[in-house]
């Protein structure tokens, strides 16, 4: 058993860099970000669970908790094998949930720029419906970053983004101050979308990363207020070409944009993250899947910023 401990690169701030830990499936080499792992260790015998997704191997209990194993062959392959003895259970730590995902062997951990990861294409990645978040280079291997997200609200679609959320903060002005928005994954940014649009935010602009948005702020006429050309920015951290970390570095030292009130929303945030976000200037981080927070955050800084609802 190997326990993670935090490492360097989560102690600077907006390097734009990322650690992978590198895994095998079958042969194939797969990569989860470190700041997701909280242990590895060796398989251990896993209790199955009546009516449960086909993906989910079971339940066992390492110590204290019971945690929900994940057949991560079955579920991308379909693989009926046996299980090996050398298998090896990686322990996750995400929007509040510790969850085990079986894989065939763990390989390394590389550290790299998000600007050596690219979305892959949708033809190879399945589209809006795939598991690919990410084609990462390291060194000589090519690394397919997978969408653990989408994985777990595919397998427990309660533990995902709920729109229902909204309908618990009562009648909702519509809101016509434009929002901007950076997420990597087509499913967690169409739900954000449509939970807001629900709310009443209906001037949304989205942008697959944080390289895209920073371009498009940079893009923007000089003259006027700010305000009327980005009213808030909502980003991920974990996205190819620019971190939601490297983003919120960029606008807050930046004397044009800094004023503008940014929310990171992401399912990497805890106490060390939290510490990071804050240094860099971050007005507010929450974690995913918690839609109404998100909303009622947006609705207190666009009011704390002088701008209020229309």
């Amino acid at each position: 058993m190997a326990e993670m401990h935090n490492t360097g690169i989560l102690l600077e701030s907006g390097t734009n860099e990322i650690e992978i830990m590198e895994f095998t499936i079958e042969g194939n080499l797969y990569g989860i970000n470190v700041a997701k792992v909280k242990e590895i260790m060796i398989a251990e015998p896993v209790k199955p669970m009546p009516h449960a997704h086909p993906a989910v191997e079971g339940i066992f209990k390492p110590r204290d908790e019971v945690l929900t194993v994940v057949d991560l062959p079955k579920y991308l392959n379909g693989s009926n094998g046996e299980k090996g003895e050398r298998d090896i259970f990686i322990i996750t730590n995400f929007n509040k949930m510790f969850i085990a995902f079986r894989v065939h062997s763990v390989v390394q951990i590389s550290r790299i720029s998000w600007t050596d990861i690219q979305k892959p294409d949708k033809a190879v990645s399945g589209g809006a419906e795939g598991v690919a978040t990410g084609i990462a280079q390291c060194g000589d291997d090519l690394v397919t970053i997978l969408d653990f997200e989408k994985i777990v609200a595919e397998i427990a679609p309660e533990t995902s983004i709920q729109l229902e959320e909204i309908d618990t903060l009562g009648p909702r002005s519509r809101n016509e101050k434009p929002i901007w928005m950076a997420e990597d994954s087509i499913l967690l940014s169409k739900l954000i979308d449509d939970a807001l649009r629900k709310a009443g935010y209906v001037n949304l602009r989205a942008f697959p990363d944080g390289r895209a948005l920073w371009d498009a702020l940079n893009a923007l006429p000089g003259q006027g207020d700010i305000y009327d050309q980005v009213a808030l920015i909502i980003t991920d951290i974990e996205m190819p070409q620019m971190d939601g970390h490297r983003l919120t570095k960029l606008v807050k030292d930046n004397e044009r944009f800094k004023k503008i009130p940014l929310i990171i929303f992401s399912s990497l945030i805890s106490d060390e993250m939290r510490i990071k976000g804050r240094q860099l200037g971050a007005d507010e981080q929450l974690t995913k899947p918690e839609i109404g927070h998100l909303v009622d955050v947006m609705d207190h800084l666009l009011v704390r910023s002088g701008q209020g609802q229309q």
